[in-house]
């Protein structure tokens, strides 16, 4: 099963799939050709399709189905008052009967600090029952009983009637009924330093501290004592990012937030009735009177009389208008799209952020597409020798690296470019006389000796080199080097590829012909991408440039000597031992080194015979 919906006209809802595949949106279009078969079950009111419909959606998993994804259930402040001698403690799941909760939290911590604070006004307990049963049989209280966090009824120092007072009015504490037990702390504390009882005084002004922090953390947004769930949306093409505000008696006691994949076409008013579903369908979930959306589902009415039959009670599903609610609304709504641009930094490599910047770089360079393929070319030179070029690709915002090529730099005279804006030149011309030949139908060889194939081998079904065009090229570098490329580009009549060079001291953009560079955001995706292909083929060409510099110094005199590659100067070595020994030796001894013959003996013995002592 791979998709699961529900539809009052199954014959309406099919016809929104099957169709020309080119007018389908491109999910709609990845599900349909996925598919091998529809089937459908009928039930007998939508109530009912909406249970079945989450209830196959948990059960099967399916592929293209948005699934808002949260990995624990919500943590609760609870209070045990069915018991003899309750307790305070987090609970999570199913709620129990005679258990009073107080929340959701959207952290267990939240609550620990909650409690220990309120802990000092109201010492009941919170531990467990086998710690409860240690203590009353040792006669002994716990921790919390020596330092007073807790009224110890396990030793009888309370009675189990007086500790439950004191649970009930933790409750009411916890339900809003704060002024109450403020007022009282104050009038006690007056009290005592009037009696000179400054210790106790002291002693009732921490307790009135802790219960100020804990009232201020729980502040009134909404001044009827609301029981509602605020929810908010920010979404783009790919993914969508949901935040709640869990608001009890006018006081929001949690908040949760997450990101899920949009692997739906679905507008707001279909997101929200996904969401409505996988949050209160799970077991013991806590539905409040209202349920504040930003975007009404189709189906409104059926969706809260499904509510009201987990609730027990009557359940409204709205978009706030105006008022508080609407300002706490904009207040989540503020919250999730904070949370979804902060996801997209935090994945900068993935496709949301990847996406974003070509679309930037089609903006800010004005091109006809966005720059799927994007090749970037670096010179790299040590006091003018050794010179390489360097060409790294990305496609689709990420490198592909054996696309990645090496160049070098011969110069008119072969003994290398000028400055670094010729050895431009010759890289682009190299690279891009391939593509001109292409275009012309030619075959030839290039200046490498490799033959001109064009597209794709049929051998290894791989293509060949340079088989694709890019539609962005990047150089490393100001005017001069883009000039230089531009220059290239001309004289071979390749002018449907976009040319841009970035400066390394400002990350100034600059384009062909132009007398000011681009100054891109510094926030930019589009910038940010240049950046990272800038920097690939710096590194790359360095990397080229040292390996060549590093053969450079172990070379030896046999690399010279025509026709005489790597293996047979490892055979002469082995045979001879040394280059001093190979000198010595008369054509007539070289030549039965295996792989070496006559012609080849002369002419290695002539190139020695001339040459000074130099080993490797």
């Amino acid at each position: 099963m791979i998709y699961v919906g529900k539809a009052k006209s199954l014959r309406q809802r099919l016809a929104n799939y099957f169709q020309p595949l080119p007018s389908l949106h491109p999910r709609t279009a990845r599900m349909v050709t996925t598919a091998s078969r529809v089937e459908w079950t009928v039930v007998g009111t939508e109530v009912e399709a909406l249970s079945l419909e989450y209830s196959w959606i948990k059960e099967f998993d399916p592929r293209f189905n948005v699934k808002y994804r949260d990995d624990k259930s919500y943590p609760y402040l609870a209070v045990t008052m069915g018991e003899t001698v309750p307790r305070v403690s987090v609970m999570r799941g199913a709620k129990r009967t005679g258990t009073r909760y107080f929340g959701p939290y959207s952290h267990a911590w939240a609550i620990r600090e909650t409690v220990d604070l309120l802990l000092r006004v109201f010492p009941i307990r919170s531990c467990t029952s086998g710690v409860y049963r240690t203590a009353a049989a040792s006669g002994r209280p716990c921790l919390l009983g020596y330092i007073e966090k807790c009224a110890a009824p396990c030793v009888g120092k309370i009675s189990p009637e007086d500790h439950r007072a004191l649970a009930e009015d933790f409750c009411r504490f916890m339900a809003g009924d704060t002024g109450s037990f403020v007022r009282r702390l104050e009038r006690q504390m007056g009290e005592a330093a009037a009696e000179m009882d400054y210790e106790r005084a002291a002693r009732l002004r921490d307790d009135l501290g802790a219960l100020r922090r804990v009232v201020e953390k729980n502040a009134v947004v909404l001044d009827d004592g609301t029981d509602a769930d605020v929810f908010a949306l920010a979404q783009d093409d790919l993914e969508v990012s949901v935040q709640v505000f869990h608001v009890r008696g006018g006081r929001i006691r949690g908040q949760r937030g997450w990101i899920s994949e949009r692997v739906e076409d679905l507008d707001d008013g279909a997101l929200v009735e996904r969401l409505l579903q996988q949050i209160y369908a799970e077991k013991g979930a806590d539905v409040p009177r209202e349920v504040l959306v930003p975007a009404l589902p189709e189906d409104a009415s059926e969706l809260e009389t499904w509510l009201r039959g987990i609730r027990g009670a009557k359940v409204g599903v709205r978009v706030p208008q105006r008022g508080d609610k609407r300002a706490l609304a904009a207040t989540v709504r503020t919250n999730a799209e904070g949370a979804l641009a902060l996801h997209k930094t935090r994945r900068a490599g993935d496709l949301t952020a990847r996406s974003k910047a070509l679309s930037d770089l089609e903006t800010e360079l004005e091109l006809p597409a966005s720059p799927l393929r994007i090749e970037c070319y670096d010179i790299s030179t040590l006091q003018g020798t050794h010179q390489v070029g360097s060409m790294v690709v990305f496609e689709d915002g990420l490198p592909r690296k054996s696309a990645y090529r090496q160049f070098v730099v011969r110069g008119a005279d072969g003994e290398g470019a000028r400055d670094d804006t010729e050895a431009m030149h010759e890289v682009i011309t190299r690279r891009f006389k391939r593509m001109a030949a292409e275009r012309a139908g030619q075959d030839e060889v290039d200046d490498d000796g490799v033959p001109i194939v064009r597209g794709i081998d049929p051998a290894t079904g791989r293509p060949q080199r340079f088989a694709y065009a890019p539609q962005l090229v990047v150089v490393d570098g100001g005017p001069p080097q883009v000039a230089a490329a531009k220059r290239a580009m001309d004289e071979l009549g390749v002018t449907d590829v976009a040319l841009v060079g970035l400066a390394k001291r400002l990350e100034e953009v600059w384009l062909p012909d132009e007398e000011f560079p681009l100054v891109l955001p510094r926030t930019s995706e589009g910038l940010y991408l240049l950046q990272r292909v800038r920097d690939e083929a710096h590194r790359f060409a360095i990397t080229h440039h040292r390996k060549r510099r590093s053969g450079a110094m172990t070379r030896s005199v046999l690399d010279d000597v025509p026709g005489l590659g790597p293996s047979r100067q490892a055979a002469l070595l082995s045979r001879f031992g040394s280059v001093k020994a190979v000198r010595a030796a008369s054509p007539d001894v070289i030549a039965e080194v295996p792989g070496i013959g006559p012609k080849l003996a002369v002419v290695i013995h002539e190139a020695l015979g001339g040459a000074g002592i130099l080993e490797s």
